[in-house]
């Protein structure tokens, strides 16, 4: 029996963004999200990719055409998820994975997870708040289509992945680009990796911390670790929303989102990496920037924690 876990809106969004060449939401086994609310709400409008769950009496119907057994993340939402989080607002965090079923109450979305826990493998998401809270923070989200045709999610331009609810994204150059002019997610501030500026930027440069570095082993990015982190502290104190972002998305702009958790919250390297992992799943700092982040980690706390040799690197 799978587990039942509660998914933060940040989270759902962060999994309907990730990509690797194309969206991931491209993969038959990625995502199946499922609302339980009534087909006259879905039809009014929904998650994108959403598929609604129909009813024979007082009986919930699997979808015939997902493979739940084998879907990587299968969320699903009510309309507000309130008895979610009336039943955990006292839950003692030591407990909250071992009882997860028992304190979840009752609900829409809780009673359809649990048919589900029952036929996959791998955990069932709750979505927290329900569609209510995720449509109210992303409301570019919401749409009415029904049917996604693999061109129409070939063709889907993922936003950048949120580190810092509301207050720290991480993309690739053309999300910097594209976001820069759109009003979901405009940024007051860019921090930019890279060897050259871009025109772009030409007209905003004193909210643009270029970093001239390569993409490769030999490249040096901790002489600017804490100049970076001096940055981003001034403008989150001016209310700034803030990308870090390099060309690809997935080295320096991730070693340098890293290195600014590890100052920011005195974490070791390992953590600041798990979490930045989890919200962008293709990251992958070259192994220069991985010693060098090593190198912060004394910085910051004084030793070196982290082995080098775990798996997660």
């Amino acid at each position: 029996m799978a587990d039942l876990v509660l998914c933060e809106p940040t989270e759902l969004y962060n999994i309907l963004n990730q990509v690797t060449k194309l969206s991931r939401l491209t993969e038959p086994n990625y995502l199946c999200l499922l609302d339980v609310r009534s087909k006259r709400e879905y039809d009014e409008s929904h998650v994108i990719t959403a598929l609604r769950v129909k009813k024979r009496g007082n009986e919930y119907l699997i979808p015939k055409s997902v493979d739940l057994e084998c879907v990587k993340y299968c969320v699903v939402y009510d309309y507000n998820s309130s008895a979610v989080e009336v039943s955990l607002s006292n839950d003692d965090d030591n407990n909250h994975n071992n009882d997860n079923n028992h304190k979840m109450g009752s609900g829409a979305a809780i009673e359809y997870g649990k048919i589900l826990s029952q036929i996959t493998r791998h955990p069932v998401y709750i979505l927290k708040g329900g569609y209510e809270r995720f449509s109210a923070m992303y409301h570019f989200f919401r749409t009415q289509k029904i049917i996604w045709m693999p061109q129409e999610l070939d063709a889907f331009q993922p936003y950048p992945v949120e580190i810092i609810p509301g207050k720290i994204f991480l993309g690739n150059f053309s999300q910097s680009c594209m976001h820069r002019a759109e009003r979901p997610l405009r940024n007051k501030l860019h921090i930019f990796g890279s060897l050259s500026g871009d025109p772009c930027f030409a007209d905003d440069p004193d909210n643009l911390l270029h970093i001239q570095i390569e993409d490769s082993p030999e490249a040096k990015i901790s002489p600017f670790f804490r100049h970076l982190c001096h940055f981003i502290e001034i403008h989150m104190e001016l209310g700034s929303v803030i990308l870090i972002f390099s060309t690809r998305g997935i080295s320096r702009s991730c070693a340098a989102t890293v290195a600014y958790l590890m100052h920011e919250n005195h974490q070791t390297m390992k953590r600041s990496w798990a979490y930045v992992k989890k919200c962008k799943n293709n990251m992958r700092p070259n192994r220069g920037l991985v010693t060098q982040l090593l190198q912060w980690e004394q910085i910051v706390l004084g030793d070196l924690i982290t082995d080098i040799m775990d798996p997660l690197y």
